[in-house]
């Protein structure tokens, strides 16, 4: 059973950036993609972006292409969510998941395995 940790999180003003490290457990992490969800307060938890089991192929929701990037580290066992211009409607529990299978996904339902969420504010 993989375990997912996540450190990090904080408090970023508008416009700055934050990177997010999820490590897993286990010998097998290189073969499944990763995702990251985010919850805001009062709202369902969301799909952010995700990632293939090789990092070859990423695939991002609207709200943050072009200013998130989700990378990973095989042999370390992470993935990092890299969070430039920040805005406060990216407040938020942001979670790490892993996939079902190798390649990315953005529903909730494909993760079999999810960290505990790390909270991420940004000041206006």
């Amino acid at each position: 059973q993989v375990q997912l940790v996540e450190p990090g999180g904080g408090l970023v003003q508008t416009g700055g950036s934050l990177r997010l490290s999820c490590a897993a457990s286990g010998r097998t992490f290189g073969d499944y993609g990763m995702g990251w969800f985010r919850q805001a307060p009062g709202k369902e938890r969301e799909f952010v972006g995700a990632i293939s089991w090789s990092g070859g192929s990423t695939y991002y929701a609207d709200s943050v292409k072009g200013r998130f990037t989700i990378s990973r580290d095989n042999a370390k066992n992470t993935v990092y969510l890299q969070m430039n211009s920040l805005r406060p409607e990216d407040t938020a529990v942001y979670y790490c998941a892993k996939s079902r299978t190798g390649s990315y996904r953005t529903r909730q339902y494909e993760y079999d395995a999810w960290g505990q969420g790390t909270q991420v504010t940004v000041s206006s």
